[in-house]
Formats: C-alpha cells, structure tokens, sequence
C-alpha cells in the first residue's frame, strides 16, 4: 500500500540522518558528506520502494523555505562590505559556470539539446556554502572568507534558478535572444518586486504578533506566500523568496521578541537540516534506478562526464577567482574591496566551491520535457555533488594550514570582548537602579556579585590586566534589565563594526536564556 511505501522511506529518512548524524561528530566531518554517502547506500538496500521524487514536490516543497532561510541569516553589514567579491562570485562566476558546463555536456553528449544542457549547467553551477564554511570555522579560518562564501552561496541561488526556469521554459517553446532577454528581465524584475512587497507586509504583520508559535507559523508560511504567486504571475519565485527573507532579516529589529527569536532559530535550523537531509537520502533512494539505467550509458562513460563537469567547475572557478582582481578593482568600490584578499585567500574562496542540496533539488525538479536524458542529468548531478564534496572538502583544512590562514583564536577572542563589554553594560545598569532604589541593596548586591564573577572570568581569558576586585528572593525585572542592557551594547558593537554578526547571534542565543522573560514565554 502506498501508506506503507511512504512510512519505510519515513523511516529510511530517519535512520540516515541519525547515522550521519552521530558519525560527523565522531568523525568531525561535515554532515553533508556523510549523508551524500549514506543516502546514496541506501538506495541499494534490499526490498526497499522505489522512489521517484516528482520534480513538483521539489520546488514546491524543499527550495522556498531553503532559500530564505539563508536569506533570512545573511550579515548584513559583513555582505555589504565585501558586495563586490560577493556580487562577481554570484552573478559573474554562475554565468559563466553555467554556459562552461553546458557547453561541456553538449560535446561528450550530443543528445543533450542546448536548453537542457543550459539547465543542467543552472543545476550544478551555484556552490553549497554549508559544508565548506562548517570546515572554515571549525579551523578558525578568517571569518572574511565565511562571510563571501555565504553570501555568494545565497545569491548565486537566485541567479542559478532564474536561468534554470528559462532554460526549463525553451524546452517547450523554442529559445531566441531577444524573447530570453525580455523574459529575464521580467523574471528577474518581477521576483524582486513581489518579493519586496511581501516582506514589507509579513514584517507588518510581524509586528503585532507576540506569541512565539504564531511567529513560527508565519515565518513558515512566508516563504511558500512569496514564491508561489511569483510564479504563477511568471516572475522568479525563487528571487521573490530571497528578497523577502533578505528584507525580513535585516530589518528584523522589533520585529521577533527574543522569546521568539530563540524558538523561531532551533525550529529553522532543524527544519532546514531535515529538508536538507532528506534531499540526499530521497535522491539516493532514486539512485537505486538511475544506476540501472544510466541513459543508454555505460558507466565509464557517466563516469569521465561527471568527472569532466567536476573539474569544469573547480577549474573555471579557481581561474575566475585568481584573474578577476583587475577587472573588480574596475568597479564601484571595487579597489578597496580587493584589500586583505592576496592569491591565498583567493585560493581557498576558490577551491570551496562544494555542490550540495540546491543543486541536487534543481536537478530533481528537470522537468519531463528534457525527455530520456532527464534521469542521465540528475544522475550526473549527483554523481557532482559527491566528486565535490568528498573530494574537495577533507583538503580544505590542508590548504588552510599550508597557506596559513588557520585564526583559530580571533573568534573566541571577539566572543570575549563582546561578553565583557555586555557585562559592564549591565553592571553599569544595575547601578543606575539601585541609585534610583529601584532595587534593594541586598538583591542589587547579589546581582552585582554574580557579575563581577562572569567579567573576572571574561577578564581572565583576555589576559586582561586592569582588574577590579570582584565585590563581593531574585527580582526578574533587575534580571531583565540588566540583560536588555547587555542586548544594547551588543547591538551598539555590531552596528560600529566591532564584533561580527555571528558573534552577535551567539551572545544573543547565550542572552536569551538568561532573560526571565524569555525563560517564561518558551515553557508557555
């Protein structure tokens, strides 16, 4: 019974992502790699349903809340100092990704047509950032670095997906340059602007909505709210999602109580991670029949083509970002942005280009018009995505270390900053209450104690040598007060440029549990 199908690949799903779960920590691997691996052994266990994922439930399904998720968490202020390595990497580099590796397939692989070979080099040309930056960080690399390759990673999504649907779209009507023209800039244009208006709205309807779960719920339904009508008014819905999220996130002061904020951040990392995972199982549950039919194809043959994209990609890519210094130093902005990126940090933006969920989602939603090469194309997608991402990501922290770019001490040590400038926000704070007698002596007493402790702490792994001797029934508004002083001063930082946006999100996370009001709102 199909009930039955449904709940065995349920619980494959599950199974996988436990696995892959438990042994990337053991390992100190990636989640991605493990669950590319995995998901693909799975197809090949014995009486398991075949499973064809139908291209509808891709799209509709998995891409709209992945996407604005990452839009959702861009930094802001990180991406808007370096736009132009961010913008050259997005749209330049995508571009050019995609017409070198349709150009690729259709010479081994005349068959192809030129618009599914376009939309196979859409599928496989925009980079996963997760599993490259989960290996940066983890090595203390230049938090720089991260923050380029997720802000490619987010716009080069968008980019990827609009010449994926045009080229989806020449496969039933035929392709001239000046009808591709016009369509993009609708598609384009249109995402944008519905995008804009939708988030303008939901952040309006945001505003009045303080219940944690009924944020959740909003937050859940944004996305489907902008891309589906985007694409049934022919605009980009994957570019409206991103608009919307981008705009919601970076306008979000006000917006989310913390109680919310830190409900709303644990169910999308979950929900993201799961949809994520279950790409890569669903896809190697798939697997099982693309293997025994290949196309037509012999597999040595499948073989040296995927072989031949994977080093299209890394080639091309570490060409571009090599030989583009001069050509960005050209545009607005553009000399000071090159500043503090020699040929060594161009060297690691350019080998970290992994392939992951979006590709693999891109791919499985080729629609049926590609004909009998549809199934070789998601094979080959998938066949990319593991090249890159077994290949690539265990030698990134080799060239990490070889170039000498491992910072593994500059994050804690902005971490600490922060917390010691929050904590003496705080402290400050607690006096001004209690010469107001706002709080008694003895409670004011108390708080100050526990204070002076956690800054001594603070001071102490910030070899600080200036230090104040720790002076020696709870009120949750002090509680509250002193931690909304500390939420003050973080922002005061971010805002000056002092701390990063990712050490502001973990101080905040830290915050909430402290804040009583926070604690109260979330067990409700």
């Amino acid at each position: 019974m199909e009930e039955d199908r449904l709940l065995i690949v349920f619980l494959v799903v599950a199974v996988v992502v436990l696995l892959a779960r438990a042994l990337s920590r053991r390992l100190q691997a990636p989640d991605a790699i493990l669950l590319v691996l995995f998901g693909m052994a799975a197809g090949f266990v014995p009486g398991l349903p075949h499973v064809v994922v139908p291209p509808e439930l891709v799209l509709l399904g998995f891409l709209p809340p992945l996407v604005y998720h990452a839009a959702f968490f861009t930094a802001p202020r990180e991406a808007r100092a370096d736009a132009v390595p961010i913008v050259a990497l997005a749209f330049g580099l995508t571009a050019v990704s995609t017409v070198a590796v349709a150009g690729t397939v259709h010479a081994l692989l005349p068959e192809v047509g030129w618009a599914a070979a376009l939309a196979f080099g859409a599928a496989v040309a925009p980079t996963d950032a997760v599993a490259a930056t989960a290996v940066l960080q983890r090595l203390g690399a230049p938090a720089r670095l991260v923050t380029i390759l997720e802000g490619e990673s987010l716009i080069n999504d968008g980019v990827a997906l609009t010449i994926f649907g045009l080229a989806a779209e020449s496969l039933g009507t035929g392709f001239t340059l000046s009808h591709g023209a016009a369509r993009l800039a609708q598609y384009a244009a249109g995402g944008v602007v519905y995008g804009l208006v939708t988030g303008i709205v939901i952040r309006r309807v945001r505003r009045s909505i303080q219940d944690p779960i009924s944020q959740i719920i909003v937050s859940l339904v944004t996305p489907y709210l902008a891309y589906i009508p985007a694409e049934n008014f022919g605009a980009s819905g994957v570019l409206a999602t991103v608009t919307a999220g981008f705009f919601i996130g970076t306008h979000g002061e006000g917006v989310l109580q913390p109680a919310s904020r830190m409900v709303g951040n644990t169910f999308w990392r979950v929900l993201t991670f799961l949809l994520e995972s279950a790409l890569f199982v669903l896809l190697g549950l798939e697997m099982r029949q693309l293997l025994h039919e290949p196309g037509g194809h012999t597999w040595t043959g499948v073989a040296l083509v995927s072989l031949a994209v994977a080093g299209v990609l890394v080639g091309v890519r570490l060409v571009w970002q090599l030989g583009n210094g001069p050509l960005a130093r050209l545009l607005p902005g553009g000399r000071r942005s090159q500043e503090g990126l020699g040929w060594r940090q161009r060297a690691v933006i350019g080998f970290s280009g992994l392939r992951g969920a979006i590709s693999l989602a891109i791919a499985l939603s080729l629609p049926a018009a590609v004909g009998a090469e549809r199934g070789l194309l998601v094979l080959l997608t998938a066949l990319v995505v593991l090249i890159t991402l077994v290949g690539q990501a265990p030698l990134l922290p080799v060239l990490l270390r070889r170039l000498g770019l491992i910072e593994s001490d500059r994050r804690r040590e902005e971490a600490m900053v922060a917390r010691k400038a929050g904590l003496q926000a705080a402290l400050a704070r607690l006096d001004e209450l209690a010469e107001r007698d706002e709080v008694d002596e003895q409670t004011a007493e108390a708080f100050r104690q526990m204070l002076e402790v956690r800054l001594d702490r603070v001071r102490y792994f910030l070899e600080d040598e200036d230090r104040d001797d720790a002076r020696p029934p709870n009120s949750q508004h002090v509680r509250s007060e002193l931690v909304r002083a500390q939420r003050g001063k973080l922002s005061s930082l971010y805002r000056k440029g002092r701390i990063g946006a990712g050490t502001l999100r973990e101080i905040s996370r830290e915050l909430d549990f402290e804040d009583p009001v926070v604690i109260r709102k979330t067990r409700a």
